[in-house]
């Protein structure tokens, strides 16, 4: 390396500009302290020969060599990180902090290393948990008596429901117990079972090849579906979709009551509603509890409901992971969401319709119009027989909403069914104002999953029906704390066979399970029967009862008098 001397050139000499032949000043270069033997600095700069100089120890894990930061910046967790192990004091006169972590940095070291107060306390903690677990070999971490794996694990029960007290969840439905379901109606003690049959074995059971039904009778009148609503969304104006209130009469006329099946008892030997038909045949769909009465008389089955019974009210999210829970004084309770579906369902029915014009009319009148009942809903009912073999005719009543026209004006029959939103924290999350037309299906899914068992049966009765279209009305609540006003987002059609494909709803599985009941009630006696879906297992349980089990209720009950 050239000497200093050499290389540097004295602020003093000049030289000439070859350009503009001008004078100019050099800088000079900064003194260099030329080391011949190795590297760095061979003696001590006379500028720092005063001051004092601490050395560092081999743990030291030096960051950085200057730190400009504040000390009032300084992060507690590492304030003790880089001090010296010899340090007197916790901060030394030359001592420096180091806020972020060498990821890079490794050090082998056997020091001992001095524990924080979290590992102090996390220690003593473990320490005072063993006290619960005495006989343990804490080496191999076995219990060596029985009888203290037992009191280990009941201190454990103990300790965690402690825990649950005293740090509830913030979510109230993962706090909410189990609630065992109450029937739907109360089994007396003169009852007696006769037969119970698991959801298991009916969805193995199978009647396929069912031969088309014959038609034997249709009556009432339909009015005209409205094609307006298939052009619904979500943007529109909600005045224009507001859900109405329709005051039309609806009759709802069970079995035996049905003039028209009695005139046909010489026709068959089993005689049923669609919806009661439908209930069966989804039994292994449904979780809530149910009740069916049979009438046995003279080798003739009629099956029934009660007239006290919510047989008619539509179930809300019945097959969600989440269902509704019990309270009758909330507005989601299952019984009030029932109710709020039905009265949805029957509006909408009667709204889409192009009301207060000519009906299609059937030859044979409604057969439950009495007097001056007012206006009648739009409602027409389809008597037709079945031959499920071993001599059983099954006569069904079914019900058809509306009618249309199609593309060569030929007469198309409806099923409108409602959809309703109550909350979309319920519907897997899906806003129906923000989904629904975007993404129609994933609601329709949604839908699916938590309505499984009313979609079946909506689907059932359709088929039983032979309609060429079923639709359905997506309705939301306006406000999520009131009942009482609502909104039609859309509509959504579908032919029933192929909706029955989509969700896997097998007719031969139905019909199936339709013959095993009826052959097991045409080998018993007659009397009266009642079938029952258990509350809280997957069960039916039929039960012979009395004749007069229910025909004394309203007058046994003075609460239902005075009503």
């Amino acid at each position: 390396m050239p000497e200093p001397a050499e290389t540097s050139i004295s602020q003093n000499e000049s030289v000439d500009d070859s350009n503009n032949g001008e004078s100019t000043n050099l800088f000079t270069l900064s003194f260099i302290n030329n080391n011949p033997e190795g590297w760095g600095p061979s003696n001590q700069p006379d500028q720092y020969k005063d001051l004092p100089y601490q050395k560092f120890s081999k743990s030291d894990a030096i960051g950085k060599i200057a730190d400009w930061t504040m000390t009032s910046h300084v992060d507690k967790k590492n304030f003790n990180k880089y001090q010296p192990k010899f340090s007197v004091g916790n901060v030394g006169q030359y001592s420096y902090f180091h806020d972020e972590d060498e990821s890079q940095f490794t050090l082998v070291d056997q020091t001992k290393v001095v524990k924080t107060s979290y590992q102090k306390r996390f220690r003593t903690m473990q320490n005072n948990n063993k006290r619960f677990m005495p006989n343990q070999n804490q080496k191999q971490g076995v219990v060596t008596n029985p009888k203290m794996n037992k009191q280990k694990i009941q201190q454990e029960k103990l300790m965690k429901q402690k825990v649950k007290n005293k740090y509830p969840s913030k979510d109230p439905r993962s706090n909410a117990q189990t609630k065992q379901r109450e029937p739907s109606v109360r089994v007396k003690e003169d009852w007696k079972v006769i037969e119970e049959i698991e959801f298991s074995r009916l969805t193995k059971l199978s009647l396929p090849n069912v031969e088309d039904p014959t038609d034997i009778k249709i009556c009432g009148s339909l009015e005209y579906y409205d094609r307006a609503y298939d052009r619904l969304n979500t943007k529109v104006n909600p005045q224009f979709n507001k859900l109405k209130r329709i005051n039309r009469v609806s009759h709802i006329v069970t079995t035996t009551d049905d003039p028209v099946i009695r005139s046909l008892v010489a026709e068959g030997n089993v005689f049923a509603t669609d919806s009661i038909i439908a209930t069966l045949m989804c039994c292994s769909r449904s979780v809530y509890p149910w009740d069916i009465v049979v009438s046995k008389i003279e080798n003739k089955i009629f099956l029934d409901k009660r007239d006290d019974s919510s047989f008619d009210l539509l179930t809300v999210n019945e097959t969600s992971t989440e269902p509704p829970q019990d309270g009758d004084n909330h507005i989601n309770s299952p019984n009030n969401l029932a109710l709020e579906a039905t009265y949805i369902n029957h509006n909408l029915s009667q709204q889409v319709l192009k009301m207060n014009e000519e009906r299609h009319v059937f030859p044979d009148k409604n057969p439950f119009i009495e007097g001056d009942e007012g206006e009648v809903a739009s409602k027409a009912y389809r008597y037709r027989k079945w031959d499920l073999g071993n001599d059983i005719s099954l006569i069904i009543r079914s019900e058809i909403d509306a009618v249309t026209t199609g593309t060569n004006e030929e007469k198309k029959y409806l099923n409108i069914r409602a959809l309703n939103e109550w909350d979309s924290r319920f519907n897997n999350g899906l806003d129906w104002r923000m989904k629904l037309d975007s993404q129609p299906g994933a609601v329709l899914a949604a839908e699916i999953k938590n309505n499984g068992c009313k979609l079946a049966k909506w689907t059932v009765c359709s088929l039983l029906a032979d309609v060429d279209q079923i639709k359905f009305g997506f309705v939301s609540r306006a406000n999520v704390r009131a009942t009482d006003k609502h909104n039609i987002l859309g509509m959504q059609q579908f032919k029933p066979q192929e909706f029955s494909e989509q969700i896997a709803l097998n007719m031969s599985n139905a019909w199936g399970i339709i013959r095993c009941i009826v052959d097991f009630l045409n080998k018993q006696k007659d009397g009266k029967f009642i079938i029952m879906k258990d509350p809280n297992k997957p069960i039916i349980r039929i039960y012979e009862i009395p004749e007069n089990s229910f025909s004394d209720e309203e007058q046994d009950d003075p609460e239902a008098d005075e009503e």
